[in-house]
């Protein structure tokens, strides 16, 4: 049974600062709350109060609450209006869809002044004939009734045929209580049968065992009997799909405690929807061996590169370029790496153990990437090769010209017969003897004799020579 507790009224008294004794409002409904206490002890200041989907069968302990204004009790199992007579300052009542048959209840709402709103559609008296008449004539302070503002002339008549329609509904409800009466037996019934069927099946094993050990077949076993077993024995062996099944498709009336029947089946199949999930629920993932070897788990599903040369080890991680850096997290250890995005974890075994306290974290600002650079504790260390010196193009070795010098340094290949095109190279012998004109051409420089002198030369040595 689910009752009303202090912790429950203080969680839902949040707007008051969890203080209950000042509280004004509060809303317990759909609670599966099967009994209606305290909270005129707790809250004296009370004045609206939500009670609606609970399994209430009756309305008590609210009697205390004289500031009480409103209080909505619909979708309960309420089946009589009792026990307001203290709310002296109630306005409006809700009890629909409950299971108020005895109409004459509400007889106990007309010493309350300041009542003016009653909800009673979908109860079994909404179905009297006359119903709307008798409470109208009931209570005079009323000024709306399932909705339906009461007009003076409705009053007027209402008042004038109570002494009429007094009867019927009193004929009306007499006949509905004998009928509650029953389901009420029919109910108890129900709920024995069971206990009686396993009694009765349990005590025809029994004798059963006892005659196939001593032989004999006891007389009081009638063959109903036996079919009584058998068929529960079928009933056992369905599945838990087809017991759902059978449930939803009997019949049944509604009444309280069909109501109550149907919120236990479906508790007991939550119940077993959790059950199952805990055994279906996946263990929890192990980052690490029972050696304590690190595991390689990319719970992200992100690209990644773990590369590696002499002295550093390399993690270049793809992240997307517009996440937020506060969004990850790096730890690096010696024999492991692990980078946490949005609370999910990529860890990466290491080939080797490296330095975690120089090891450094750097983020693209181009591409978002993540590029962990973390040294390695024992780099490989290699002999530096000499680099080779660049001789000058000046300078000439001795023994060897210039010229010389120049067509061997223009041959990539060591051998000659290694090149696999015409040698072009000894097309022109004297390079000397080639000079470029103006239009870009060589042309081959021919010697001239010079011109013997004339008669009359005179050779004047204040000239100068002709070069």
């Amino acid at each position: 049974m689910v009752r009303i507790t202090e912790d429950m009224v203080r969680k839902r008294s949040e707007h008051n600062e969890m203080q209950i004794s000042t509280l004004e409002e509060i809303s317990l409904h759909q609670q599966d709350i099967e009994k209606l206490e305290y909270l005129d002890k707790w809250c004296r200041d009370l004045k609206i109060l939500y009670l609606q989907s609970n399994l209430i069968p009756k309305i008590e302990n609210v009697g205390r609450l004289k500031k009480l204004e409103y209080i909505n009790l619909a979708l309960n199992n309420v089946e009589k209006i009792e026990n307001l007579e203290g709310c002296e300052s109630l306005k409006k009542l809700d009890l629909t869809v409950n299971f108020v048959g005895e109409l004459t209840s509400v007889e106990s709402l007309r010493g309350l002044y300041n009542f003016r709103e009653l909800f009673l559609t979908g109860n079994p008296c909404a179905d009297y004939e006359h119903y709307r008449e008798y409470v109208v004539a009931t209570l005079p302070q009323l000024q709306w009734l399932d909705g339906r503002e009461i007009e003076k002339s409705e009053r007027i008549q209402a008042i004038q045929d109570l002494p009429f329609i007094r009867g019927y509904i009193l004929e009306q409800q007499k006949i509905y209580l004998k009928k509650r009466a029953r389901e009420k037996a029919e109910s108890t019934q129900k709920l024995k049968q069971p206990e009686d069927d396993k009694e009765r099946n349990d005590e025809i094993s029994n004798k059963e065992n006892l005659s196939k050990n001593d032989g004999r077949w006891y007389t009081d076993i009638n063959e109903g009997d036996i079919k009584s077993k058998k068929s529960e024995q079928a009933e056992r062996e369905k599945s838990h799909e087809e017991k759902v099944d059978d449930f939803w498709q009997q019949k049944s009336s509604y009444t309280p405690e069909s109501r109550i029947e149907v919120h236990n089946h479906l508790k007991e199949l939550k119940e077993k929807e959790e059950k199952k999930d805990e055994k279906d629920e996946k263990p929890a993932r192990k980052y690490f061996a029972d050696d304590g070897r690190p595991y390689n788990v990319n719970e992200p599903k992100v690209d990644f590169k773990l590369t590696e040369d002499d002295e550093n080890v390399y993690l270049d991680v793809s992240i997307f370029k517009h996440m937020d850096t506060t969004m990850l997290d790096c730890d690096v250890q010696p024999q492991y790496v692990r980078v946490l995005l949005k609370g999910k974890i990529l860890q990466l075994q290491l080939p080797e153990e490296i330095s975690g306290v120089n090891s450094k974290a750097q983020r693209s600002q181009i591409t978002g990437h993540l590029l962990i650079t973390m040294p390695k504790l024992k780099p490989i260390l290699r002999p530096k090769q000499p680099k080779a010196e660049k001789k000058p193009i000046n300078d000439v070795p001795q023994g060897k010209t210039k010229q010389n010098n120049m067509q061997s340094s223009q041959y990539l290949e060591v051998d000659a017969k290694a090149r696999s095109g015409p040698d072009i190279t000894g097309i022109v012998q004297d390079k000397a003897s080639m000079k470029a004109p103006f239009d870009g051409h060589a042309v081959k420089r021919s010697t001239m004799e010079a011109r013997p002198n004339s008669a009359d030369f005179v050779d004047d040595s204040n000239v100068p020579p002709l070069e």
